[in-house]
């Protein structure tokens, strides 16, 4: 009975993630920052209708995300915590962009991908995610969120992994709006930081370095990482850029990035590795996602070493691990 109760968690999963999508996009979690409120106090602040709102806060509470009171009053808990706008490992952002709908039609067709390794949004939206949100600017700003978010919620893993105060210089391509590279730069007051992304990613920029007080430390650079990236700098990042693509474009971000290093440059990877068999779903579920959105794939390292080997760069070393790894190379030759 009891494997069958996990089996139907397992199976229903999809009922808790509509339910904290539309909690995360009503601000529910900031709404309750301040003490326990009544579900009409709350329907009238996030503009929902109160019994439906009291139903979804009572499901919510009964997984944990909320905790419910006499008189259909809730509060949050520890672990609604994290979806507070200004929690300190917020998965907000993340809660409300994987709800939207043109994420879940592509997840929808998930079996279409397994039938026939061909990528599911592609298959659904006639283009892939990226040229999808440039058609569709409004969906832009949630998905940066919650990249932000993301990076934030592993940011202290990252800075405990990794020595980044060796270099004077780092370059972090793709780097969205500069969430790990403004903690990057106040962890290390010597640092110089680049950040380079797509114009409309890195023109929203200004307030994440401002606020982390290293805007005067950081040059914004706006371009295509398929064509060419800034040189000059003695370290190159890349945080969850390579997964998102298969391994012929994969390559040619590397080659990119090396055409723009000196000899004594380095490259850094940030990526989850696959790791053994029957473990490691969150790297494994995110790999499904890769199938499915923008059609790349997480790798194991040796992939790694492959990828990195075919443009010209030879891995060096490997720090960390959870929940993602830092992956260091340099140039081959």
């Amino acid at each position: 009975m009891q494997q069958q109760t996990e089996l139907w968690n397992l199976v229903n999963g999809f009922r808790v993630s509509q339910a904290l999508y539309v909690a995360a996009t009503l601000g529910l979690a900031d709404l309750l920052k301040n003490g326990a409120r009544t579900a009409d106090e709350l329907a009238v602040d996030a503009g929902a209708h109160p019994e439906a709102l009291y139903r979804l806060l009572r499901a919510l509470a009964s997984v944990g995300v909320f905790h419910e009171e006499e008189g259909k009053r809730f509060s949050l808990t520890p672990l609604g915590d994290s979806l507070r706008s200004d929690a300190t490992t917020p998965l907000a952002g993340w809660a409300a962009f994987i709800g939207r709908p043109y994420l879940w039609e592509a997840w929808g067709n998930l079996l279409h991908s397994v039938r026939t390794g061909e990528n599911a949004f592609r298959h659904v939206h006639g283009t892939d995610v990226w040229d999808y949100r440039t058609r569709h600017p409004e969906e832009s700003p949630i998905f940066d969120r919650a990249m932000t978010d993301l990076t934030r919620s592993v940011n202290a893993s990252i800075l405990e992994a990794f020595d980044f105060g060796r270099f004077s210089t780092i370059t972090d391509i793709g780097g969205g709006q500069g969430a790990l590279l403004a903690a990057i730069l106040a962890r290390h007051a010597g640092l110089q930081g680049v950040l380079f992304d797509q114009p409309h990613v890195v023109s929203r920029a200004s307030d994440v370095l401002e606020t982390a007080g290293v805007a005067d430390r950081c040059q914004v650079i706006a371009g295509d990482f398929f064509e060419a990236v800034p040189d000059g700098a003695d370290a190159y990042l890349l945080k969850w850029i390579i997964h998102d693509w298969e391994d012929p474009e994969a390559i040619s971000i590397l080659r990119t990035c090396r055409n723009a290093m000196t000899s004594d440059a380095t490259l850094l990877l940030i990526e989850r590795i696959v790791g053994a068999p029957n473990d490691d779903p969150a790297t494994k579920f995110s790999d499904l996602n890769m199938l499915v959105m923008p059609g790349g794939k997480e790798r194991t390292i040796e992939e790694y070493r492959a990828l990195l080997a075919s443009a010209g760069l030879r891995l060096e070393s490997v720090s960390g691990g959870n929940p993602v790894a830092v992956i260091e190379a340099v140039p081959a030759d």
